[in-house]
């Protein structure tokens, strides 16, 4: 072969493969420039823990998020995002470009799901609604609330978390690990114990425990923003006089399967809530309440009722003497029996 004719061979040889190239390239800015439809079809994308880039990439392309695997796998190669995927639930759709997906999935842009809190949930409560959204593991999250080491990193003194995982909405994503939940709940309470909070607990001489533990018993009695300094009220004056609290939710923050009807023999029980059979607070919160509750607890009404009873309409009927309280129960709770109401 003459040198002539193999100068020819190599050129086109080499032209060949740079219009190879330029063909893989323009084909390459086309998939980076171009989202699979002008549409916006919306797609759910679960991204298991451990789950490999390539997995990925076949999930994207199964549900046309992508128009080539290749070229998307070289993409997080070269931006070296291949080993930064996170694990979660993404919302993505068909007319978003390949770099959008990648950067969303490198950020962890998860999914969120509203979930509202009750005021006046215990912890076994709140794990529960957890369970139901499917969002976090419901015995983990138990277990983390009810370890004195945990309640001991965030400052708190005592046994668990209980009072101090504030009621409110929030999002989060499905799987969310359950010590991300109790640090965003446990967050809120902080940000919500202010200094107003702070200076009238002192004031009155309560430790914020103190402080919680009243709130968390005014949650249970009434939901009645109206109510709950007169509540305060009755507690804080019921102390003083060396008087038990003889609050019914206390008694059954510790039954165990409680049914909705209090008996007397659970009035009997001695357990340390049973502010019916032991002076003073119980030893802890029985449930996490709300800031109205907490500031009640902190600046009770000056009023001197030391009783009160329900009217079975969501408010209560307030007295300052045992006597004017047996007439008020024979009046409001005179169809009620197997239930104690008294306060006495």
């Amino acid at each position: 072969m003459s040198l002539l004719a193999s100068g020819i061979k190599r050129t086109l040889l080499i032209g060949a493969v740079l219009a190879l190239l330029v063909l893989l390239v323009y084909r390459a800015y086309v998939f980076l420039v171009t989202p699979p439809s002008q549409n916006q079809s919306y797609r759910i994308l679960e991204v298991e823990e451990g789950a490999s880039f390539k997995t990925v990439i076949r999930l994207l392309e199964e549900e046309g998020l992508i128009t080539n695997r290749y070229f998307f796998l070289l993409l997080g190669k070269l931006s070296g995002a291949e080993r930064q995927i996170k694990p979660g639930e993404y919302a993505f759709h068909t007319a978003m470009r390949p770099k959008e997906i990648l950067d969303i999935l490198i950020a962890g842009k998860s999914l969120e799901y509203q979930v509202s809190i009750p005021e006046g949930y215990n912890v076994r409560q709140i794990a529960q609604v957890l369970s139901e959204e499917h969002l976090t593991n419901p015995e983990a999250f138990l277990r983390l609330a009810n370890d004195p080491k945990v309640a001991q990193s965030f400052g708190f003194d005592g046994p668990s978390l209980e009072g101090y995982l504030y009621p409110d909405t929030y999002y989060f994503p499905k799987r969310i690990k359950p010590e991300e939940v109790i640090k965003r709940m446990v967050s809120e309470f902080q940000g919500l114990w202010d200094e107003e909070l702070r200076s009238k607990a002192e004031s009155i001489g309560m430790t914020q425990r103190e402080v919680v533990t009243m709130a968390s018993i005014i949650e249970k009695e009434t939901g009645s923003d109206a109510e709950r300094r007169l509540i305060s009220a009755v507690f804080h004056n019921r102390l003083k006089k060396k008087m038990r609290l003889q609050s019914d939710p206390t008694v059954v923050y510790a039954v165990d399967d409680f049914h909705g009807l209090i008996t007397h023999r659970d009035l009997l029980v001695p357990t340390p809530y049973n502010t019916y059979q032991f002076d003073g607070l119980p030893p802890g919160p029985i449930s996490n309440p709300g800031r109205e509750s907490l500031l009640a607890a902190a600046d009770p009404a000056p009023v001197d009722f030391l009783y009160f009873v329900s009217r079975n309409d969501g408010s209560h009927y307030f007295s300052k003497n045992l006597r004017d309280h047996s007439k008020a129960v024979t009046r409001y709770q005179k169809r009620r029996h197997h239930r104690v109401k008294a306060r006495a």
